[in-house]
């Protein structure tokens, strides 16, 4: 298991990756080298990518020629979530991430609740609101069969929409990925 700080290292270098690197959970509707779904979503605080504004959706598509980072977690304001969270927004300060890179954090929360949480720890980035589940059904990541939240797994999506890594093994409370 890697700390957060180490993860972060380790994202910013599989960014470099060519899908080479095998899906760690076999669980998962996508692996490493698939297209990332596109899905169109609104987000709290989209007016943080370039061309977009209150109201607006984004999909994968629309980021082509960047590499993203999406970071799905069970619900904001909660304690695990917002350790990531803001582990996010540390590295970030850090400048751990190349600039060119896209952060975004996800979960099944509605925009006014993704909006208290960025407000609360001054998140950088936009925070998509997957309300309905089609996203997260279509990676296959929803926590149980009633799909009441988010599992906690973070894709890196390289600049032509395909899936590099994805980071499926997670301890919250110590912000430790496998």
């Amino acid at each position: 298991m890697l700390r957060f700080a180490a993860r972060a290292v380790a994202i910013a270098a599989a960014i470099t990756l060519t899908g080479a690197v095998m899906a760690d959970d076999t669980t998962l509707n996508v692996k490493v080298g698939d297209k990332f779904p596109e899905v169109a979503l609104k987000a709290a605080q989209i007016d943080k990518l370039a061309g977009k504004k209150a109201g607006d959706t984004v999909t994968i598509a629309d980021l082509k020629g960047k590499t993203v980072i999406v970071f799905f977690y069970p619900r904001a304001l909660t304690g695990g979530c917002t350790t990531e969270s803001c582990g996010f927004r540390d590295e970030m300060k850090k400048e751990t991430f190349p600039k060119d890179v896209v952060i975004l954090g996800a979960s099944n929360d509605d925009e006014k609740l993704q909006q208290k949480f960025i407000d609360t720890n001054t998140l950088p980035y936009p925070l998509l609101c997957d309300t309905e589940f089609k996203l997260i059904k279509e990676l296959g990541i929803a926590n149980n069969a009633k799909a009441t939240a988010a599992k906690r797994v973070t894709f890196v999506i390289d600049k032509e929409g395909k899936i590099a890594k994805i980071y499926d093994k997670v301890t919250p409370a110590s912000t430790r990925r496998k």
